[in-house]
């Protein structure tokens, strides 16, 4: 069976730890778009590993991980993460493969966002990925069969210089690249790599028509989404289910299942609007419970109750087939529990997602409210021995999004998973 795993929400929702939970059953995992600006955290035991490129299926030393055409690579960061996971034990070789058709993320790629976002703030994470993506559509991007042939990859890069020198130069006050230094750098970073590049869209053709299971992988979140997502406070790539079939090559004909992965509560990093979110007090608590910091820059999430409009939405757009809650945990101190099931603005109520952000940013949630259970949910392996009111809660999830819950997360370990 082909799954696809994808965040119902803005990004952090344990996608990572669900995918390891996964990984099991599969033969092959698949990562199919955003770059290092991604950060995929699974626990075991005490040892935390956290994945920014490389599939969290890796851990498994049996699966073929793949990184398909639609994630961009900065080649210094792969380099750096493979290094520290063989630090920490994890195999790493034949086992993972390099699509030779994605994007390399350059030094002025990374330069671009940090004054980009300077002028205007979105909330990127700073690691070049929007710059790489532009490049990309604007069909002058460098791909990593390019970098391992110099001559292109000269031809290349100095013509996206000459561009962009001037561009640094003449919008803002800036000297530059020198040609010679990133030629230099990239050349011994394509020598290193070389051994994982290959055509990874014949691979999964192949696996495919062997009836092998695959597991995609997706970063982010489907709000953020550059199509369907609070624009402009989105990713650069489609972090919703459509990024699989133009992240690897695979048809849609191939894809069995959709399972979307969403927190008990909502976060969101960066700038963008967030109607659910906690007042200062709250949020404070929760974050710090929850440990609301991001795996990637150590940002502070924003924190807020779940938002029942944005996940149906999201389970909508994806075709989910099944939901898996995450950190449910981090609410068994909670007396009251509120879900969003709907917006009022201007004396109109919303019950369905809205494109404009006008709404979202000025309008007024409609919650329910719901007993909290007040009892430690962390060591429990079953549904029915949750607390009443947890699974009650849950299964008012279930009902409002019209989706069955099937898998549960109460902790950041591994063990810390069940099934429903």
């Amino acid at each position: 069976m082909n799954i696809v795993v994808v965040g119902a929400q803005w990004g952090d929702e344990g996608k990572g730890k669900i995918i390891d939970y996964l990984a099991k059953d599969s033969d092959i995992i698949v990562r199919y778009q955003g770059g290092n600006n991604a950060g995929h955290t699974v626990v075991i035991g005490k040892e935390e590993f956290v994945f920014h490129l490389i599939p969290s299926g890796i851990l498994h030393k049996d699966k073929l991980c793949i990184i398909g055409n639609g994630v961009v690579i900065n080649p210094s960061a792969l380099l750096q993460e493979i290094d520290t996971l063989r630090k920490k034990g994890v195999y790493i070789d034949s086992n993972l493969i390099i699509s030779e058709q994605a994007h390399v993320i350059l030094p002025y790629h990374i330069l671009l966002d940090e004054l980009r976002e300077r002028r205007r703030k979105i909330g990127t994470t700073g690691r070049g990925i929007g710059p790489c993506y532009a490049d990309k559509v604007g069909r002058v991007g460098i791909r990593i069969i390019d970098l391992l042939d110099e001559e292109i990859f000269a031809q290349k890069l100095k013509l996206n210089l000459k561009e962009k020198n001037e561009l640094f130069k003449k919008v803002y006050g800036l000297k530059g690249f020198s040609f010679e230094k990133i030629f230099d750098e990239y050349r011994g970073y394509a020598k290193k790599i070389k051994k994982y590049v290959k055509n990874t869209t014949l691979i999964l053709k192949e696996a495919i028509r062997k009836k092998k299971n695959i597991l995609f992988e997706g970063a982010q979140g489907t709000l953020l989404d550059i199509d369907f997502g609070t624009y402009p406070y989105v990713t650069a790539s489609n972090a919703s289910v459509g990024g699989v079939c133009t992240g690897t090559g695979v048809s849609p004909k191939d894809i069995d299942k959709v399972i979307g992965v969403a927190k008990a509560y909502t976060t969101r990093v960066g700038e963008g609007p967030f109607p659910t979110e906690f007042e200062p007090q709250l949020m404070e608590r929760v974050r710090l419970r929850g440990k609301e910091f991001g795996a990637t820059t150590g940002r502070p999430r924003r924190c807020g109750w779940f938002d029942a409009v944005l996940v149906k939405y999201a389970i909508l757009l994806n075709g989910m087939d099944e939901l898996s809650i995450t950190k449910l945990d981090v609410l068994d101190e909670m007396e009251k529990i509120k879900i969003c099931v709907g917006y009022k603005y201007k004396g109109k109520i919303y019950r369905e997602f809205p494109s404009n952000l006008r709404i979202l940013y000025e309008g007024e949630p409609i919650y329910e409210e719901h007993k909290g259970w007040l009892q430690d949910t962390s060591r429990i392996t079953s549904f029915k021995d949750l607390p009443p009111n947890a699974q009650r809660y849950l299964e008012r999830l279930s009902k409002l999004l019209d989706i069955k819950v099937k898998l549960i997360s109460v902790g950041s370990e591994r063990s810390q998973t069940f099934s429903l």
